[in-house]
């Protein structure tokens, strides 16, 4: 069977998205570069294979592992090389966190970002909490362990836990 020119390049599309997915966060490990929606292209040629990302922070001190980590993953899969750029068009916001990608940040016990449509003044205070889902939350700290996290009480359990910021 001879595949067309377009459908070898949707396959090849499709193998490197998967080849991505299993490059992580190194501060969130269980969320791929693909859950967050770091990529902002990909493009394929018969010598070489072109990335362009952005950082969840522009002074995100885990981009250069990132890089890395797409670098070396796309060329033991594919063994050719890879380029991995900054897109200087378009800065990343929580929005683009995949469905999957917060359900993930639930099992990981951090409270998912809502969409920033959603996302109002003081309503940092009734972020569900991890662990048992209650609203009766509050704000502990505007800062958690890394910049893209607040930290947070839950009044019924009371348990300490992380959100994901909203940013936009």
């Amino acid at each position: 069977m001879i595949m067309d020119r377009k459908k070898e390049q949707e396959v090849a599309l499709e193998l490197v998205e998967d080849a991505l997915r299993q490059v992580m966060d190194p501060e969130i490990p269980v969320l791929s570069v693909m859950d967050l929606g770091m990529i902002t292209g990909i493009d394929i040629a018969s010598d070489h294979i072109g990335i362009r990302m952005i950082p969840t922070f522009s002074a995100c001190p885990a981009v250069q592992v990132i890089r890395g980590g797409i670098k070396k993953k796309l060329e033991q899969k594919f063994s050719i090389p890879v380029q991995v750029d900054i897109d200087p068009e378009i800065s990343w916001n929580s929005n683009r966190i995949t469905e999957e990608g917060k359900e993930k940040l639930r099992h990981f016990k951090i409270a998912p970002p809502s969409a920033i449509s959603e996302w109002e003044e003081g309503s940092l205070s009734a972020i569900p909490c991890p662990f048992c889902q209650s609203r009766n939350t509050y704000l502990r700290s505007p800062f958690g362990s890394t910049l893209c996290r607040s930290l947070h009480f839950c009044r019924d359990c009371g348990s300490l836990f992380e959100h994901f910021k909203e940013l936009e």
